[in-house]
This record gives structure tokens, C-alpha cells and sequence, in this order.
């Protein structure tokens, strides 16, 4: 069955969503590294829980979309949510790489 419209937007946002979480981890374990701060490890712990959710969510999205198939606002719910963690997360990007 191929992906439809929502979901294939909800993909590419948590692909991005990777990418961003990527970067805050690199950054925040050179941060820890440096500064042995506990808020830093919070935050690179913070980051790879939600690295692993959002890779876990690609993962599924791919293997099990008959799980959002037969519900078209089920699919635009994954969305929203997928959007909104996606601007929460270039916020924190941007902060953090200030």
C-alpha cells in the first residue's frame, strides 16, 4: 500500500526531526565533555530519547502504515503532532547552536 499524502509529510518531518536531534546530540555531549555540567546530560539524554522516538516513528511509518490507512484524520493528527515537534525542535536548534 503506498504512503498516502499525510503521511508521507509526517515521514520528511520526522526525518528532519532526526537530523535536528542529531545535531543537539553532537553538540550537547561536546558541551557535557567539556563542562560535566548534569543540565547538559539532561538535555544530550533529552535528545537522544527523542532521536530514538522519531527514528522508531520513520520505522513504523514505513513498516506499518495500515495502522493510519483506513483513518484520514488519524493521519493528519500524526501530522500535527509530527509538525509541531518539528517546530519545537528547530527553536531548541537554534537556541542551542547560538
Amino acid at each position: 500500500m503506498a504512503m498516502g499524502p499525510w503521511l508521507t509529510v509526517a515521514t520528511t518531518l520526522a526525518g528532519l526531526n532526526v537530523l535536528l536531534l542529531a545535531s543537539l546530540c553532537v553538540v550537547w555531549l561536546r558541551n557535557y565533555r567539556t563542562f560535566g555540567s548534569n543540565l547538559t546530560l539532561g538535555l544530550l539524554a533529552f535528545a537522544v530519547v527523542m532521536l530514538a522516538e522519531n527514528l522508531l516513528a520513520v520505522y513504523y511509518f514505513f513498516s506499518m502504515q495500515m495502522l493510519y490507512a483506513g483513518d484520514a484524520s488519524a493521519q493528519q493528527a500524526v501530522l500535527v503532532l509530527r509538525a509541531l515537534q518539528f517546530v519545537a525542535l528547530l527553536f531548541l536548534t537554534y537556541v542551542t547552536m547560538q
